[in-house]
């Protein structure tokens, strides 16, 4: 059997299948690259009904109500602690349980309240340290997530949003328009570039520039209804990691001197993660790394890291009762 269904649950609702073929390749990779920590992340990323899903509330439509509902619940907020540049704009709790708010509809001219994602898909957009005025690249935007959220860290002067695949680009203009009021999304440049030609095009403009990578998206991956296309996947894999180099390169050259970039990607493949940076950072002598381990020790509590040997990254790998990621986060910095 290629599909092994998941127990479902009592209510009767359909449930998903897991793809052999992925697991098993799963399997071989991290258990050697993750060791005994595999086992667990194993069992979270194959139990839908263990993740979690983090409520960020849109600051252009604060969702007061909702914000006491979710504090009878039992919710929390993502603490700041002693991270001096966590944004008091940016709201997000937290459930200590599996938990998930219905979606809010797309509805032309009413914004949304909030925006339902992986916790961890925060860290990059903290990790950036976005400040009022400054001019910012999401180079592979789409599906907005993280868009939304540089936005409720603060008002750039300048956001450009880009997308090369056209019909995830038509998702990010749609989420856009749920949480972003009109004056600002008239503000904010989306374009259909290849971003591997961003640095080209606009060199050495941007303050900031994140990379949220295309990679191997180890959550839908496991739960491909067909075998055939996930055999394809795996096959193309090996790939990924040049496009990613080259999206760096491009970013490096969209970036001016002494800005910062942010890498991330939502795989736990150590040649996707730590063996890009570890090639920008061999091939370019304008790029330093960044420490971010500061993050861990913040947010210890809320999300678990794995152990790894590179200053500039951290990789937070689900667990059971803190069932975020995969979620990989290098910063670096050009000279």
């Amino acid at each position: 059997m290629i599909l092994t269904r998941l127990k479902g649950k009592s209510d009767g609702k359909l449930t998903k299948q897991i793809c052999k073929v992925v697991l098993d390749h799963f399997d071989k990779q991290y258990s050697k690259e993750l060791g005994d920590a595999w086992n667990t992340v194993r069992d979270v990323l194959t139990s839908p009904s263990w993740w979690q899903y983090a409520v960020l509330f849109n600051r252009f439509n604060y969702p007061f109500k909702l914000e006491k509902d979710l504090h009878l619940k039992g919710y929390h907020t993502l603490f700041p602690g002693s991270i001096p540049y966590y944004p008091k704009s940016m709201k997000c709790y937290l459930s200590r349980t599996p938990d998930r708010l219905p979606s809010e509809r797309h509805q032309i001219g009413n914004l949304k309240t909030y925006y339902l994602l992986n916790a961890a898909s925060l860290l990059p957009v903290l990790a950036l340290e976005l400040r009022d005025g400054e001019k910012v690249l999401d180079l592979c935007a789409a599906p907005g997530g993280k868009s939304i959220a540089l936005l409720q860290c603060a008002c750039p002067g300048y956001l450009h949003c880009n997308e090369y695949d056209s019909l995830r680009l038509r998702w990010l203009r749609q989420t856009l328009e749920s949480f972003i009021p009109q004056p600002l999304i008239n503000a904010i440049k989306v374009s259909e570039l290849d971003g591997r030609e961003m640095g080209d095009v606009q060199p050495e403009t941007f303050d900031k520039v994140l990379v949220d990578a295309p990679c191997s998206n180890d959550r839908s991956w496991l739960f491909s209804s067909d075998s055939q296309k996930a055999a394809c996947r795996i096959s193309q894999r090996r790939n990924l990691p040049v496009l990613q180099v080259e999206l760096l390169r491009s970013a490096i050259k969209a970036l001016r001197p002494g800005g910062l970039l942010v890498y991330s990607t939502c795989t736990l493949s150590k040649a996707e993660n730590q063996d890009v940076i570890s090639e920008i950072l061999n091939s370019h002598n304008n790029i330093m790394p960044v420490d971010i381990k500061g993050i861990a020790r913040t947010w210890s509590q809320d999300f678990t890291f794995a152990p790894i040997a590179q200053e500039c990254g951290l990789l937070v790998i689900p667990d059971k009762g803190k069932a975020w990621g995969p979620m990989y986060v290098a910063k670096l910095k050009k000279s």
